[in-house]
């Protein structure tokens, strides 16, 4: 597995983490611990929490790079990232456009559908949606969910047609925009994928079993009974043919960094379809992403040191100290 390269120095180190999303829970269990994994490196790591302080202080506080461990809309969608570039100080992750475009899972799906990569059929609803019509397209069950939300926060499995109105009025609470998707049944899965000497490799896939096949927030960040296998249990064929879709479609969206890539194998013909992409992914204990690089022999500190040595900026030239 991947040597983590000695630096010099990293200088002194923000690490962003709350921030004022509906994740923002999740963010300060990553961040902390994100923090203390580089503090026991060696690394000069200060927390920064975007939803108390004001963000405009980061150029106060001359940190010469930053972790970002916000989860959600104001950090993972291209608004810290884009107020980073105007302040010339690198950050880990995906850059403003690709950022972006990831925590918008319609403009995700049109362009994963323009590149022939296989995502469930959607419709984005709106108040007045026909039902039936929706209903006709996508048949049921069919998924209801924010486009701009994670952690499947305000989604709805629709069994029944009465349940649309219902759950359309729950993902409307959290965005302007929803979107109703195909529901395919089959195995959860998830594959994390990390650059390495500046080249994307994905690890191990993690196979996702949540009580009662229901990988809500609760079951996803709380729920000791939820159950995740690496190695997944696939034949060897099947599980590369599943990273190469799911590498595909990360740099499809041109990100950069790290991600994690979510994915149902549809039972029927073993055809893996993808849901979406996180850019800024947990780094909590239930986290994915460090439990795929454990499988691949890379611990949570040497994680967290080796996506900070990746901070850049879409623009390269750094700020003058």
């Amino acid at each position: 597995m991947h040597k983590v390269k000695k630096m010099d120095s990293l200088g002194k180190v923000g690490v962003l983490y709350g921030g004022k999303s509906a994740e923002r829970e999740v963010s300060l269990v990553s961040g902390k611990a994100v923090c203390e994994a580089l503090k026991s490196r060696g690394v000069d790591a200060h927390l920064f929490d975007t939803g108390i302080n004001d963000p405009a202080r980061l150029q106060d506080e001359r940190f010469d790079r930053v972790f970002i461990a916000l989860h959600g809309r104001y950090g993972e969608d291209g608004c810290m990232q884009g107020m980073l570039e105007q302040m010339q100080i690198p950050y880990t992750g995906s850059g403003v456009l690709a950022s972006a475009i990831a925590m918008d899972k319609i403009m995700t799906k049109r362009l994963w559908l323009a590149e022939g990569l296989p995502t469930p059929r959607y419709v984005e609803l709106k108040a007045d949606s026909d039902s039936g019509k929706v209903m006709a397209h996508l048949g049921l069950p069919l998924i209801v969910k924010p486009a701009h939300e994670g952690s499947t926060l305000g989604l709805t499995r629709v069994k029944q047609a009465d349940q649309l109105a219902d759950a359309y009025a729950l993902a409307s609470k959290y965005d302007r925009s929803v979107l109703a998707e195909e529901f395919i049944k089959g195995m959860e899965l998830t594959c994390a994928i990390l650059e390495l000497d500046g080249k994307p490799q994905t690890l191990p896939l993690i196979r996702i079993i949540a009580p009662d096949a229901n990988y809500d927030y609760h079951n996803k960040y709380f729920n000791d009974k939820t159950r995740y296998l690496c190695p997944c249990g696939l034949d060897a064929e099947t599980e590369e043919k599943i990273r190469q879709c799911a590498l595909k479609s990360y740099q499809a969206l041109g990100c950069r960094g790290w991600g994690r890539v979510d994915v149902i194998l549809r039972a029927s013909d073993n055809e893996p379809f993808l849901l979406e992409l996180n850019s800024s992914p947990g780094m909590t204990g239930h986290s994915l992403v460090p439990m795929a690089a454990r499988q691949a022999g890379l611990s949570y500190e040497d994680l967290c040191l080796t996506l900070l040595q990746s901070a850049t900026l879409d623009h390269l030239k750094h700020r003058e100290k």
